[in-house]
C-alpha cells in the first residue's frame, strides 16, 4: 500500500517561494513608503499649522479688536469651501475615518478618504488656524493618515482585509503617532478608539505603519516631546485628593461638552435658529466666528489657535493663564467645532484640561501644580473621547513623565466612568453614526 507523499515539503516550498515573490517585496515597499508618507505629511501639517497660528498672533499683537473682524471673516469663507468644493472635509476627521471603516460600498469609502479631500483638510484646517479657530490638526492627521495608507490600493493589490480595514486602521494609527511623535499612542488609539474588534492579522500592519511614519517625523523634526517634558509628582495626600478633583471634574466637563456637540450634531438648534444653521451655514459659521473673537477678548486673547503654546508654559512653568482659561477654552472649541469648520479636538481638549488641573491645583494648594496640570489634561481627554487608555498613554508620551502612570489611569478611569453618566454615547462613535446617516441618502 503506498502512502500519500506528505505535504509539509510543499507548503516549505510554496513559502520559499512566496518570500521570493515580485508582488510581495513590491507590496512591502510600496506600504513602507505609504506610512513614510504619512510622517512627512504629518510634519508638514504640524509646520503649517504652526505658521498659520503664527500669522494669527502677529495679527492679533496689531490690535486685539481685529479678530472681531478677522476671525468671522476665516470661519464664513473655511465653511464656504468646505459646504459648496469639500463635503466631508468638516469636523475632526476621525468620525469620517471610523464612518469609513463601517462603509459597504468602495464608492464611498473612496469619496470620504479620497487624497483630494485630504489634502483640502490640511489647507482648510491651516486657514481656520490662521484666523484663530480653536481646533487642532491631530484628527485631521488621521484623516489624512487613513486617505494616504488607503489609497496605495490603486498601485498594488492588497488582500481584501486590509483593503476594507486593515489600511485605514493602521494610517489612522500612523496619523496620531507621527502627529504627536508618540508610537505607543498611535497603536492604542488605532485599537481602542478606530478598531474595538482588532484582529490578529492586521497587528504587524498596524504596528509597522506606527513605526515607519513615527520614524519620518522624527527624522524631519528631531526626537521631541509634543508638550515638553516634565518630572512633577504627587507630594502627598491632598495630590492625590486632586487627582479625584481632576477626574471628577474632567468627566462632567468632558462628557458635557460632547453631550452639547452631540445634540447639535444630531438635532441641530430648535425653531428658528435650526432653520437658519441649515439654510444659511456660511452665515451660522460667521456668527461662531464672531462669538469665538468676543471670548477670545474675554479671556484676554489666550483662547484661539489649538492651546498648545499655553499648555507647555502651564506644565514647563514658565508662564501662566487666568484660572478660569479651561472653562473659557472649552467655550472656544465648542464653538469652533459646531461651525462646521475642518479642524479637530485633541490638542485643544487637552490644553483645556491643563486648565482644568491648573485650577485643581490651586485648589488643594499641590506645591507641583505640574503634576495635576498633567492630570488635567489626561482627564478632560478622557471625559471628551471616553478612551481611557489613549488618555494616560498619550500624555504620559507626550510629556514624558512615566512617574506618573498610577495616577493618570486612576483620573482617566474615573473621568470616562463620569462622562458616561453624562454621555452615554462615546463621541467619536456617535458622529461617525451621524455622518454615515446624512451620506447614505445621498449614496
Amino acid at each position: 500500500m503506498a502512502w500519500p507523499r506528505p505535504r509539509f515539503p510543499y507548503v516549505q516550498k510554496r513559502h520559499r517561494v512566496g518570500l521570493l515573490s515580485l508582488r510581495l517585496w513590491l507590496r512591502h515597499m510600496l506600504f513602507w513608503g505609504g506610512a513614510i508618507g504619512v510622517g512627512l505629511a504629518a510634519t508638514a501639517f504640524a509646520l503649517s499649522a504652526d505658521y498659520a497660528h503664527e500669522l494669527f498672533r502677529r495679527m492679533a499683537a496689531v490690535s486685539s479688536w481685529l479678530p472681531l473682524l478677522v476671525t468671522p471673516l476665516a470661519l464664513a469663507g473655511v465653511a464656504a469651501l468646505t459646504q459648496r468644493y469639500f463635503k466631508g472635509a468638516e469636523g475632526s476627521g476621525i468620525p469620517q475615518t471610523i464612518a469609513a471603516l463601517r462603509m459597504t460600498e468602495d464608492g464611498d469609502r473612496n469619496a470620504v478618504l479620497s487624497l483630494r479631500l485630504a489634502a483640502a483638510k490640511m489647507l482648510l484646517t491651516c486657514v481656520g488656524l490662521a484666523g484663530g479657530a480653536s481646533v487642532g490638526r491631530e484628527g485631521p492627521t488621521v484623516q489624512v493618515g487613513a486617505a494616504l495608507l488607503y489609497n496605495l490600493r490603486w498601485l498594488v493589490r492588497f488582500p481584501r482585509h486590509l483593503m476594507e480595514r486593515g489600511l485605514i486602521v493602521a494610517g489612522g494609527g500612523a496619523g496620531v503617532a507621527a502627529a504627536f511623535n508618540t508610537p505607543l499612542a498611535g497603536v492604542v488609539f488605532a485599537i481602542e478608539e478606530m478598531a474595538r474588534s482588532f484582529e490578529e492579522r492586521s497587528s504587524g500592519i498596524l504596528i509597522t505603519a506606527v513605526i515607519i511614519a513615527g520614524l519620518a517625523a522624527v527624522y524631519v523634526q528631531g526626537n521631541y516631546t509634543y508638550f515638553g517634558a516634565t518630572s512633577a509628582t504627587l507630594n502627598d495626600a491632598s495630590g492625590w485628593f486632586g487627582v479625584l478633583l481632576c477626574g471628577l471634574a474632567g468627566g462632567l466637563l468632558g462628557g458635557g461638552f460632547s453631550r452639547l456637540v452631540l445634540a447639535f450634531s444630531t438635532h441641530g438648534l430648535p425653531g428658528r435658529a435650526g432653520g437658519f444653521v441649515r439654510t444659511h451655514p456660511v452665515g451660522f459659521a460667521a456668527m461662531c466666528g464672531l462669538a469665538l473673537a468676543l471670548i477670545g477678548l474675554a479671556s484676554g486673547g489666550a483662547v484661539f489657535g489649538s492651546g498648545y503654546v499655553e499648555a507647555k508654559h502651564l506644565i514647563e512653568g514658565s508662564g501662566g493663564v487666568s484660572a478660569g482659561y479651561g472653562v473659557w477654552k472649552i467655550l472656544a472649541t465648542l464653538v469652533s467645532f459646531v461651525s462646521g469648520i475642518p479642524g479637530g479636538l485633541f490638542a485643544p481638549s487637552l490644553s483645556a484640561g491643563a486648565g482644568i488641573g491648573q485650577f485643581v491645583a490651586g485648589l488643594v494648594n499641590q506645591a507641583d501644580a505640574g503634576a495635576l496640570i498633567v492630570i488635567g489634561m489626561a482627564a478632560y481627554f478622557a471625559g471628551v473621547v471616553q478612551a481611557p487608555i489613549t488618555a494616560f498613554v498619550i500624555v504620559m508620551e507626550m510629556t514624558d513623565n512615566h512617574a506618573m502612570v498610577v495616577p493618570l489611569m486612576l483620573a482617566t478611569l474615573l473621568a470616562t466612568a463620569v462622562s458616561r453618566v453624562v454621555c452615554p454615547r462615546p463621541l467619536y462613535k456617535a458622529l461617525a453614526t451621524n455622518y454615515l446617516a446624512r451620506v447614505r441618502p445621498a449614496a
